[in-house]
């Protein structure tokens, strides 16, 4: 198992509904080792993350553009 740190997010859609996250994290693992890096994740509109082990939908390549565009404008993701 893992416990995830979110360093960065940036979203795609309204916050007050379902939206898509692009998040830099690093992943701690049960036995002590660490690793960094991206993922996407959905956000409830209560702000909680989805309880859902594997993979997000990513609904087009647009949604995905924008997400890393607005990263890269952050300055997180290059």
């Amino acid at each position: 198992m893992a416990w995830v740190r979110i360093h960065n997010e940036v979203i795609d859609g309204n916050p007050s509904d379902w939206h898509l996250c692009f998040q830099y994290c690093t992943y701690n693992y049960d036995d002590g080792s660490q690793e960094e890096g991206y993922r996407f994740i959905w956000r409830m509109p209560d702000g909680k993350l989805q309880p859902a082990r594997g993979q997000a939908r990513i609904p087009d390549a647009a949604s995905l553009n924008r997400l890393v565009a607005a990263a890269t404008a952050a300055g997180w993701y290059r």
